[in-house]
């Protein structure tokens, strides 16, 4: 975006946390039931094209003559004031447009978000949201489902600034109708001191030391089955991007041991965080942006044998009813400083081209970080998740929900 900014952005950097020691949160999501299977009914490959029943429906677009939106999004992933629990750059978003934003910290797991949602996308209905978050597996799901609008990119000019790594994906080769929020790595995530005063060791660096026995009843992982299993996978010495139905099961029986066994707390989405900060969890196997920003206290690894690489992306849903204020959010988020001011706060993997120049005079230290501009020798320490046809989806879905006690 090229237009001025009100001097509200322009004083950010002052009311952000510029330091990994300030960086604590708590969870703002209720805790969620167990995931549901959504994904195994009526979902396509990765890499599928729309051709479900929505995807000629429109809405009549009343963005001109109501100045609203309402955008779904993950808890923790936006920058706040912590003083005033303001949101400053959506804030200023505001200001600058006149566009007010409901902004509702709702996605807490995908499957469990598409549930909600999938019979009125279904019945052809507006879900009530213009603008949603989704991880690249679930976008695809509902790219091939018509449940997905086409990006106008002539209102969003700013789209250009996306990083050349993500400019072109199996599931929406020419972005036509995704831009990515944020990335970031599944990893090993803990409670520096409680996990030393537990077990002896200094640092949690793999899969063996997640499930040490001292740990037991204090582990959570993820629901999100790609993360999961992606690094229980790689922790067997095979390759998430590529494996075998029996290496999958390999993993699956390595993960109902330690459910069975009490090892694992729980199976969690974004929830694991309160856990965490609560000290009723020591580890786990979570999100790299979460447990950074708890603070100094808490340490995230990626795992010896590799952790996963995942997107998350904003996708205007099929009969949204503000579709040109959702791409104005869209095209405001990718200018390089607003980028910046974002990923300041949430340390993920910034998709922006041009935010690391930005976030030097935001917090230089951070501009050097791995988990927010990562260097290739760090990617070439994850996997992205292999692409599944829909048979490999319901399959692989519903032996990790019998794992995990579904």
């Amino acid at each position: 975006m090229t237009s001025k900014r009100p001097e509200a952005i322009a004083a950010i950097a002052g009311t952000m946390r510029s330091s990994v020691s300030r960086r604590r949160l708590l969870q703002a999501a209720g805790i969620g039931g167990a995931a549901m299977v959504a994904a195994a009914c009526g979902a396509g490959g990765d890499d599928a094209e729309a051709t479900g029943p929505a995807s000629a429906a429109a809405a009549e677009d009343m963005s001109d003559t109501d100045m609203t939106m309402n955008w779904s999004n993950w808890p923790l992933y936006i920058d706040v004031n912590e003083d005033t629990g303001e949101r400053p750059t959506l804030e200023a978003f505001q200001a600058e447009t006149g566009i007010a934003v409901t902004y509702t910290e709702d996605v807490n797991d995908n499957n469990e978000f598409y549930a909600k949602v999938r019979t009125q996308l279904e019945q052809g209905q507006d879900i009530g949201r213009d603008l949603v978050v989704l991880t690249d597996w679930m976008a695809a799901l509902w790219i091939q489902n018509g449940f997905a609008q086409t990006l106008d990119k002539a209102i969003m000019p700013n789209s250009g600034n996306i990083i050349p790594r993500l400019q072109s994906v199996a599931f929406d080769p020419n972005r036509d109708y995704t831009l990515p929020w944020q990335s970031g790595f599944g990893g090993l995530g803990y409670n520096i001191a409680a996990y030393q005063s537990a077990t002896g060791n200094d640092t949690l660096t793999t899969v063996d030391q997640l499930f040490d026995p001292a740990l037991k009843g204090r582990v959570t992982v993820l629901s999100e089955m790609r993360d999961t299993m992606g690094v229980l996978i790689a922790s067997q010495g095979n390759d998430p991007s590529n494996f075998t139905d029996d290496q999958f099961s390999q993993a699956i029986e390595l993960l109902t041991q330690q459910v069975d066994s009490g090892q694992i707390r729980q199976v969690t989405g974004n929830d694991y965080i309160a856990a965490m900060e609560s000290g009723d969890v020591i580890a786990v196997i979570g999100w790299s942006g979460d447990v950074i920003a708890l603070g100094e206290d808490f340490n995230f690894e990626l795992p010896e044998t590799g952790g996963t690489l995942w997107t998350d992306n904003m996708l205007i849903p099929a009969l949204a009813q503000h579709k040109k204020n959702a791409e104005l959010v869209m095209n405001y988020y990718y200018d390089p400083t607003v980028a910046a001011e974002v990923a300041a706060y949430v340390n993920y993997i910034c998709p922006v081209e041009g935010a690391q120049a930005a976030m030097e005079t935001i917090d230089p230290e951070l501009a050097a970080s791995e988990f927010i501009f990562p260097s290739q020798a760090t990617l070439d320490q994850t996997y992205v998740f292999m692409e599944l046809t829909p048979e490999q989806n319901e399959q692989y879905e519903r032996e990790f929900q019998k794992a995990i006690g579904n």
